[in-house]
């Protein structure tokens, strides 16, 4: 991957706390307008790697964090940097989906305020965007002011991606967006992911191998805490290089 491509630089990100190493000396970069994949075993530090691109980790006051990150040439952990307008670049899709308490539109509405937006008119019209960007506008036109709670588990985490994309990112975090959803919502948010990636840079954690192959441009294999391998999923998934991977690949999880 060449140096301009790239929208996500990490340099040596070292994450502790003060009886464990979470992160070990992390160099990576994520190309723009793909589909990066962060693949690995439970508890290898993916969620960490992720919570880190957006300053989620200054919720942890326990973690200690040192080395780079850089998006769009802006070190995010200058201690000058406006971390608002770090969090305005990214969407965030959670394991389970967490709609706002208020209606399926007033979820997109919020968003769409956050940006600045407040008359009426283009408020519906960017709400309609959103819910037909994720394929939900067909089936909650009719309802759009009962409460998101109503909605499957399915629907709820696509309507969490709408909200997301409503605050206009750049890139859209996701941290195993599809465990708690059934077959036909995975499928859905998965092709949704592939059509997404035209405009937007994803970064989608997952121990999830099938959907890893599904998806990736870019595969990042994580294990206790470091990155063993990265690259293209042909080169990653066909011809690994370390006994780890090999392994990991052969188990099929």
């Amino acid at each position: 991957m060449s140096y301009d491509s790239a929208i996500i630089r990490i340099e040596d990100l070292h994450v502790t706390t003060s009886t464990q190493v979470i992160l070990k000396h992390i160099y990576l970069q994520i190309p723009r307008n793909k589909i990066t994949v962060i693949l690995g075993p439970s508890g290898c530090g993916k969620t960490t790697l992720l919570k880190c691109l957006n300053r989620l980790t200054d919720l942890y006051p326990q973690l200690r964090i040192s080395g780079r990150v850089w998006i769009d040439d802006e070190n995010i952990f200058d201690p000058d940097v406006d971390i608002i307008s770090i969090r305005k670049k990214m969407g965030l899709l959670a394991q389970r989906p967490y709609p706002l308490p208020m209606s399926i539109y007033q979820n997109i509405a919020y968003g769409l305020k956050m940006r600045g937006i407040n008359d009426r008119q283009m408020i519906y019209e960017h709400v309609q965007h959103y819910l037909k960007e994720v394929g939900l506008w067909e089936e909650v036109s009719e309802r759009l002011h009962s409460p998101a709670s109503k909605l499957s588990i399915g629907q709820q985490q696509r309507l969490c991606l709408a909200r997301g994309l409503a605050v206009d990112p750049e890139i859209i975090l996701a941290d195993e967006p599809t465990s708690a959803l059934d077959p036909i919502s995975s499928r859905k948010i998965e092709e949704k992911f592939l059509e997404l990636k035209s405009s937007y840079t994803l970064v989608i954690v997952t121990h999830i191998l099938r959907q890893a192959k599904r998806l990736a441009d870019h595969v990042i294999f994580m294990y206790l805490g470091e990155v063993i391998e990265q690259g293209a999923p042909e080169k990653v998934f066909e011809d690994p290089e370390t006994a780890i991977l090999k392994e990991y690949l052969r188990s099929g999880h």
